[in-house]
C-alpha cells in the first residue's frame, strides 16, 4: 500500500492569516450631523451643552471616529472639543468615518509585519477567517510582501489564486 503524502504540508508554503493581525477593540462613532443647528451649522454654546450631556459610557475603551455625514462646514474646534471630552474614556479618538477608521486601524496593525520574515518564501494570504478583514488589509499586505517574497497567493494552501510570482533572473 502506498503511503499518503501531504504535499501541501511539505510544500514550504507559509500561510498568512490576516485575522491574526485584526485590530481588536470596539468601534464607536459620533456623526456631528446630529448636532447641527437647522441642519447647517454648529452653534458653539448648544454644541458644548450637547457634548457635555451625551452618554460617554458607550465610548469607554472604544476606538472612536468623529465625522459629519452632512454637507456642512464643521469648525476644527468642534472635533477637538469632542476628542477632549473623550480623552481618558475612549481607547483612541480619530477624525474618521467608519470605513476610514478601519483602514487606519489596519494600517497600524499591519505595520508590525516584518517583510523580512517572508523573504524568498511562498506565501498564501488566507482568504477566509473568523474576523472581518478589510479589503484594505489585503491590498496593504501585498504592498509589504511583494518586494521580498518568491510568490504570493490568495486562498487556502490546497486551493489558491496566484497573485504574484517573482520572475526568474
Amino acid at each position: 500500500m502506498e503511503e499518503i503524502t501531504n504535499r501541501v504540508a511539505n510544500s514550504g508554503i507559509i500561510t498568512l492569516d490576516l485575522s491574526d493581525w485584526y485590530p481588536e477593540g470596539e468601534r464607536a462613532f459620533i456623526d456631528l450631523k446630529e448636532n447641527l443647528w437647522q441642519g447647517m451649522a454648529l452653534r458653539e454654546s448648544d454644541f458644548r451643552q450637547q457634548i457635555n450631556s451625551m452618554d460617554k459610557s458607550i465610548f469607554t475603551g472604544a476606538y472612536v471616529g468623529i465625522y459629519c455625514s452632512a454637507e456642512a462646514i464643521i469648525p476644527v474646534w468642534a472635533y477637538m472639543l469632542v476628542a477632549s471630552e473623550l480623552s481618558g474614556i475612549a481607547r483612541e479618538v480619530f477624525f474618521s468615518d467608519p470605513e476610514s477608521l478601519e483602514m487606519l486601524l489596519w494600517e497600524r496593525s499591519l505595520s508590525f509585519i516584518n517583510p523580512e520574515d517572508f523573504r524568498e518564501k511562498r506565501v498564501v494570504v488566507k482568504g477566509c477567517s473568523d474576523k472581518p478583514v478589510s479589503p484594505h488589509a489585503f491590498v496593504k499586505v501585498i504592498g509589504k510582501l511583494r518586494p521580498v517574497v518568491h510568490s504570493l497567493m490568495f486562498g487556502e494552501p490546497c486551493s489558491t489564486v496566484p497573485v504574484y510570482k517573482k520572475k526568474k533572473e
